[in-house]
């Protein structure tokens, strides 16, 4: 099975749609994955990621199915607390997963990044939690069943699929397939819009699979745009 990431074109985040520049790398994303096989679209439920879905979509004569566990993530203090308490920079994971680990070495490559405050007491756990679980049974309903990090192949599957989602809620689900610390995936790996990043799951009926990474922000497809720099928006 492989699993396709792509990431929403470039937004008008006040109307939650794309700019005509989205439109046109939304396009060109579609011709490059013209000839991936794809056997079933997926968007999250948000304007910007449904419409960069339906270009692909449409040139392959496939309907977008809405996973709306995929919309973008929320952030921000989780509940009313002292001014000293409140999270730094709003909340934002990615200025805090960068301040975490350039702070606190420790959690480099810890699983424990979720007992510390800037993510403990931050909306985003909660969506993290809702995304790995939900990511789960959508793998479990193609024969991938979730064990200790890896995965155990209940029946054989070659489909190709898609999902259109968010910087967020993608890096949510690298972080949880791959088993990497969130605020590391944060830090060291922000992708593009419209990149496109492929996890494999090359497995036989009856065996445990390790995902790959294959492919990660791949943008070759719009590189005749001007080009965005990394950044760190939803």
């Amino acid at each position: 099975m492989r699993l396709i990431l792509v990431r929403h074109g470039e937004p008008d985040y006040k109307n939650d749609c794309l700019t005509n520049k989205g439109i046109q790398q939304a396009k060109n994303t579609a011709a490059r994955l013209e000839k991936e096989g794809i056997s079933a679209i997926y968007s999250s439920p948000m304007g910007r990621a449904f419409e960069t879905a339906g270009y692909t979509a449409d040139s392959q004569g496939l309907k977008v199915k809405i996973l709306d566990f995929m919309h973008e993530i929320d952030w921000g203090d989780i509940q009313e607390c002292k001014e000293e308490d409140k999270l730094l920079y709003n909340g934002h994971p990615w200025a805090l997963g960068f301040k975490l680990l350039t702070e606190n070495p420790g959690y480099v490559g810890s699983g424990d990044w979720d007992n510390h405050h800037y993510f403990k007491d931050n909306k985003c756990l909660n969506d993290y939690k809702k995304v790995s679980s939900c990511i789960d049974d959508f793998l479990d309903s193609f024969g991938l069943k979730r064990r200790e990090g890896l995965y155990y192949c209940e029946r054989n599957c070659e489909d190709t699929v898609a999902i259109f989602a968010h910087g967020g809620s993608g890096a949510i689900m690298i972080s949880h397939i791959l088993s990497l610390p969130f605020p590391f995936v944060l830090t060291t790996m922000p992708f593009n819009l419209c990149s496109i990043s492929v996890i494999e799951f090359i497995q036989e009926a009856g065996e445990v699979t390790v995902p790959m990474l294959s492919l990660f922000n791949d943008t070759g497809h719009i590189e005749g745009l001007k080009r965005e720099p990394l950044y760190f928006e939803n």
